[in-house]
C-alpha cells in the first residue's frame, strides 16, 4: 500500500471532504486554486475509485507542481487498475506528465509496470529516464538489464548513477563485467564512486 502524503488543507476542505467522486473530479478539473486541486487529488487517491483514474491522469499535466505530485501519489494508491492508463500517459507530449506517470508506475511496483518503465528509459527527457530507472530498481526484473546498460553512456550524470545503482541491485556476472568496463571509461567522479559501490 502506497502511503499518501496528506497535503495542507485549503479553505473549504470540509466541503470537499463531503463530496463524492464526481464532485471531487469537478474540483480537480475546474478549481482555480491549486491547493483545492491538490486536496481533491488527495481525496480521490484515498477513495481509490477507478472512476478517478482518468481525471487524475489529466492532473499529471497540471501547471502546479504540487497538484502533479498529488495526482501521481493518488494513482499509485489506486494501484494496478491505473497501470494501463499510466502506460498511455508516458506517450504524452509534456515531459512533466510523462515524468509523473513513470514515477507512479514505479511506486505501484507491479510486474505489469516493467515493460512501460523499460520503454521510458528511452525517453528524450533525462528526468523521465532517471525516474524510469529508479522505478525499475524495486522490481528486480532481469529484462531491464540490457536497456539499463545502454544508460551507462547517458549524457546525464544522474541518469548514469541511477542506472548503475539499479544494475548493482539486479546483479549477475554480466552486470559486474559491464560495470567494470564502465568504470574504465567513466570520467565523472561521482559516477565512478557509484560504480565502485555497486560492484561490491
Amino acid at each position: 500500500m502506497v502511503e499518501i502524503n496528506v497535503p495542507e488543507k485549503p479553505d473549504g476542505a470540509d466541503e470537499l471532504e463531503k463530496k463524492g467522486v464526481e464532485g471531487l473530479v469537478f474540483s480537480l478539473r475546474d478549481s482555480t486554486d491549486p491547493m483545492v486541486r491538490q486536496y481533491a487529488a488527495y481525496l480521490l487517491g484515498k477513495a481509490q475509485n477507478p472512476r478517478a483514474i482518468q481525471p487524475l491522469i489529466e492532473a499529471l499535466g497540471d501547471f502546479d507542481k504540487s497538484v502533479r505530485e498529488q495526482a501521481m501519489l493518488a494513482l499509485s494508491a489506486i494501484g494496478k487498475a491505473a497501470i494501463e492508463p499510466l502506460t498511455a500517459a508516458i506517450k504524452e507530449p509534456r515531459w512533466e506528465t510523462r515524468y509523473r506517470a513513470v514515477e507512479a508506475l514505479g511506486k505501484i511496483a507491479d510486474e505489469k509496470a516493467v515493460k512501460p518503465l523499460i520503454q521510458a528509459l528511452k525517453d528524450n527527457r533525462d528526468h523521465v529516464r532517471y525516474m524510469a530507472a529508479k522505478g525499475l530498481r524495486d522490481l528486480g526484473d532481469s529484462d531491464a538489464t540490457e536497456p539499463l546498460i545502454i544508460l551507462l553512456k547517458d549524457e546525464n550524470r544522474y541518469v548514469r548513477m541511477m542506472a548503475v545503482q539499479v544494475l548493482g541491485a539486479l546483479g549477475g556476472k554480466n552486470v559486474h563485467d559491464v560495470l567494470k568496463k564502465a568504470l574504465e571509461t567513466e570520467e565523472d567522479e561521482k559516477v565512478k564512486e557509484a560504480i565502485t559501490e555497486a560492484m561490491k
